[in-house]
């Protein structure tokens, strides 16, 4: 007899049952059940209180959003934001961030300086209570800041405690003032260490994130740092930010007079647009609404939202607020202007967003975010005002310009047509798999387990490369989905015209997701998504292909992590009675070393497909769990991620020519 489940109480029970007929009375084990069960009685003595920052360091997912290399950065992002919070008090217009070959962090403003005076509730000095002190902070009466990203008083000393040490200079009053922390305790009283020049005050904050908190091979990454620092540039008009990566030599230094302005611009500039930027500023019962539309001849919709400076990736009122202005806007137009018949119906929310690229950014003196790492605004009356703004100044801007407003008018109802004839392709679909019971594409390997939780399906390249991942597989868990070919490229195609495409068809069914306005992850029949391509040029087009797809109309699967890129081997080294493999020129090296023989007296084969391994050496290199890597695919930033996608893949030929002969010099592997 064995007793189901997972609980440990009940795998206790196991191991008693298992002792055999005779061994074990009922008393025996009610007695051992409830040792089992009550280790610990729970009295006063059970109730724990943290002490100063020690909450912080026994839960860094409350503050910070985990100890991940996301959590990482966003320790740089809280420094930067109290410099950001001065710049809009508008007594800071430059920040400097250096990241120190130790990978320690410094963050200097030329703000006001953070206050050095006695506290007199505290009863020590104030940049000690700031630093030390959880919802401690000068951003709560109004007074000091008008508006403010940093509302809880728990950034900075959140970032204190999960640092190995910090160490603060704040220059103020003719006297540059210091103090230093080891894990959130101050090591030193506030002490004055020099003079500063006549006129100059500001803070600067060095830092070393705790390697007992984030664990692991974690490095700053200088890409996503340049991104985040480039919209809060653009969100800050005015402001200079200059960032310098002392490990690898790089600076960049960013500065927009024309605000989100010129943040339209930078998005749309490898993209047909249809007319100027539409741009409103304005201010309504001391919320500040400023936002940016342009329409493009692109099909995706690149739309984002900020609140006092914070990139809202999840969105809120004020995202609300703006797709709704938007739609109302062009309705109202349409119907004025006679281009909607009124026998047509209104344009839908997606039919209006189509090609749109808008960013909307809030300034207010009370937002209430969703969490402390502050992804979503939930400002109810945020979203009346921007939609009051937005409508004023769009429908003046379509009244102003005819022109525009009937190529924008014409795109939402292409984009219309396009829907429905994209709706009724998905509805024959799903009356089709009805028909066949919902059948699988016949392609598909599918594996045996349901358990989507632990299910992966290898979408995988060609035939031959399909056949050896079937064989080589764990029939259990591992389904195959073999593609025939280059799949459409998406960001060139509207939803009707992918769904035509077989192989697209297939993957979608596979999925079990839906795609489009039917896609819903509930139904996501695998845990791990994995592409699995050739290391040649070809199979890096098929993955970033593949990959195009996902981002535009499957970004959510991306988000909650079940995307992942398979990484093969690139060379079989052989000699003697050893075999290894190699996944990079520098892991052949190492190996060659090791094995002691040069490059030319060992058996060295270069994959080109993976189709050369037999299904053993596939299963052992690539798909074995307890063997292989894995490359999980993240969107650390959208805004820079569409970008990007548009310039690769768009229909715009000049960028894509730039950054391949930019980006010529430093290709490997390239086979010829």
């Amino acid at each position: 007899m064995q007793v189901g489940g997972s609980n440990k109480h009940f795998e206790r029970l196991n191991q008693l049952l298992k002792v055999g007929p005779g061994n074990l009375s009922i008393e025996g084990w009610s007695e051992e059940f409830v040792k089992t069960t009550n280790p610990i009685a729970y009295d006063a003595s059970a109730i724990q209180v943290l002490e100063g920052l020690e909450a912080v360091r026994r839960r860094p997912g409350m503050y910070v959003g985990g100890t991940d290399i996301k959590a990482l950065h966003h320790l740089i992002y809280e420094v930067v934001d109290n410099s950001i919070d001065e710049a809009l008090a508008g007594v800071c217009d430059r920040i400097e961030i250096i990241i120190h070959p130790d990978s320690s962090v410094t963050v200097q403003d030329n703000g006001r300086g953070i206050p050095v005076d006695m506290h007199a509730h505290m009863n020590k000095p104030a940049l000690e209570v700031v630093m030390t002190v959880l919802h401690a902070g000068g951003k709560f009466g109004g007074g000091s800041y008008k508006v403010s990203g940093g509302l809880h008083g728990v950034g900075v000393s959140a970032v204190n405690a999960l640092s190995e040490w910090c160490e603060v200079e704040v220059k103020r009053d003719g006297k540059i003032h210091k103090q230093r922390y080891e894990r959130g305790y101050p090591q030193t009283p506030v002490q004055v260490v020099g003079k500063a020049p006549d006129g100059v005050t500001g803070t600067q904050t060095t830092f070393k994130y705790d390697p007992e908190i984030f664990k692991g091979e974690l490095e700053f990454r200088f890409d996503t740092l340049v991104q985040r620092f480039r919209e809060m540039a653009f969100v800050t008009r005015g402001v200079t930010i200059f960032f310098y990566d002392e490990r690898g030599d790089r600076e960049m230094t960013f500065y927009y007079e024309g605000g989100i302005k010129s943040f339209v611009r930078y998005l749309n500039r490898n993209r047909g647009v249809l007319h100027p930027v539409v741009h409103v500023e304005k201010e309504v019962d001391n919320v500040v609404i400023d936002a940016a539309i342009q329409y493009t001849d692109a099909y995706a919709e690149s739309v984002y939202s900020f609140a006092n400076t914070i990139n809202t990736i999840d969105g809120g009122t004020h995202l609300t607020g703006l797709r709704s202005a938007v739609t109302r806007t062009i309705n109202d137009y349409a119907r004025r202007s006679g281009l909607l018949k009124d026998s047509d119906p209104n344009f839908s929310g997606d039919d209006t967003r189509e090609g749109l690229t808008a960013i909307v950014s809030v300034k207010h003196p009370e937002p209430q975010f969703e969490s402390q790492t502050k992804v979503k605004l939930m400002n109810p009356e945020v979203q009346t005002i921007t939609q009051q703004v937005v409508v004023e100044a769009f429908s003046t801007f379509l009244e102003e310009n005819p022109a525009a407003g009937k190529s924008i008018v014409q795109k939402c109802l292409t984009s219309a047509r396009a829907r429905d004839a994209a709706r009724k392709a998905r509805d024959l679909v799903i009356r089709k798999s009805a028909l066949e019971s919902l059948t699988l594409p016949g392609k598909l390997a599918d594996c045996s387990s349901r358990d989507a939780e632990r299910t992966e399906l290898y979408i995988v390249e060609g035939d031959s490369a399909g056949g050896s991942a079937k064989q080589g597989r764990d029939r259990h868990f591992q389904a195959i989905l073999p593609l025939r070919g280059k799949i459409l490229n998406t960001e060139r195609a509207r939803l009707d015209k992918i769904l035509a495409n077989n192989e697209v068809k297939a993957l979608i069914s596979a999925l079990g997701t839906g795609v489009g306005e039917s896609f819903d992850l509930s139904g996501l029949r695998y845990g791990r998504i994995i592409i699995m391509t050739d290391a040649d040029v070809d199979g890096s087009h098929i993955r970033t292909l593949l990959l195009t797809f996902f981002f535009r109309y499957m970004q959510s699967l991306i988000e909650a992590g079940h995307l992942y890129i398979a990484q093969p081997p690139l060379y079989r080294i052989a000699h003697r009675n050893q075999v290894r493999y190699a996944y990079t020129d520098a892991d052949k090296g190492r190996i060659l070393a090791e094995l002691g023989v040069d490059e030319g007296k060992a058996a060295l084969q270069r994959y080109k497909g993976l189709g050369e391994m037999n299904p053993e050496q596939l299963w052992d290199t690539t798909m074995d769990p307890a063997n292989r890597t894995l490359l999980q695919v993240s969107i650390e930033d959208a805004a820079e991620a569409d970008r990007t996608f548009d310039m690769l893949m768009g229909a715009a030929v000049p960028p894509r020519r730039k950054f391949i002969q930019t980006h010529a010099r430093d290709v490997r592997n390239l086979d010829v």
